[in-house]
């Protein structure tokens, strides 16, 4: 019975080993996560070309040991492309930001939230060049996508709801942008505070609406309140404090108000 016992035992043993092995081959080597986080750094400091040559080693070091169509390996194109869409160089971003649409859709299928993710990338990318017909309706699958897979208050849910509404308000659809815009900025509220950043993002894309329809007085209050939020969280000497001063500005001198806009 003991001897019985022991066998169990190493069996069992070898099962747990065998799991670990199998995670272990699975998971990220460390050479690879600190090649992504000297991207990041770099990224962060703007410093693209020195960024895209560790990300390509790391995208390299991806394909070999998962193949090239696995989900790590849409991650890391799409970093690559956001390199490139950040420096204006969206022609070199496109195909990289479609091949990972593709692998997520094949691996994780088609309503899976990264494949939303993707969607959203392309869309940001079209939205950049001016063809806002092409984004519209990556944004709308996107947007269904969340809400079926996170549920209608769901964060990512009202991102998508934002980048539809900066869609329309570029087009001057100002009835269609508004209510996305305004049910972005609940969901946030609700999910994220009344203090996030991310509220003081949606605050300043009503703002922006309100302001290109001549209804500064409500866009004013929007572009304070903002304002007020980024101040508590970054401090005033923020280049977002900046940018948020240079809104209400420049909303000022739309009104004439040009003593008030002066010391801003």
């Amino acid at each position: 019975m003991k001897r019985i016992r022991t066998i169990l035992i190493i069996l069992f043993s070898l099962l747990l080993l065998s799991n670990a092995v199998v995670y272990s081959e699975k998971s990220i080597p460390e050479e690879i996560e600190q090649l992504e986080r000297k991207v990041e750094e770099l990224h962060s400091q703007k410093i693209y070309s020195e960024a895209i040559k560790y990300q390509q080693k790391a995208l390299s070091l991806l394909e070999k040991k998962f193949g090239p169509n696995h989900p790590e390996v849409a991650t890391s194109l799409s970093t690559m492309a956001d390199l490139y869409k950040d420096q204006g160089q969206y022609k070199q971003a496109e195909p990289l930001y479609e091949r990972a649409l593709g692998i997520r859709e094949k691996t994780l299928g088609p309503d899976h939230p990264d494949v939303a993710t993707s969607l959203n990338n392309l869309a940001v990318l079209y939205y950049h060049q001016g063809q806002y017909k092409q984004a519209e309706p990556l944004c709308e699958r996107a947007l269904d996508i969340r809400k079926k897979t996170l549920g209608p208050d769901h964060p990512e849910v009202a991102t998508s709801l934002s980048t539809l509404a900066v869609l329309y308000n570029k087009q001057g659809q100002y009835k269609q942008a508004e209510p996305l815009y305004e049910r972005a900025l609940g969901i946030r509220e609700k999910t994220l505070g009344p203090d996030h950043p991310n509220v003081a993002t949606s605050l300043n894309n009503l703002a922006v609406l309100y302001r290109n329809q001549g209804q500064y007085s409500r866009a004013e209050s929007l572009y304070e309140r903002a304002l007020d939020i980024i101040e508590n969280i970054q401090g005033p000497d923020h280049p977002d404090v900046a940018t948020s001063l240079n809104n209400l500005a420049v909303l000022y001198d739309k009104q004439g108000q040009y003593s008030r806009a002066e010391p801003l």
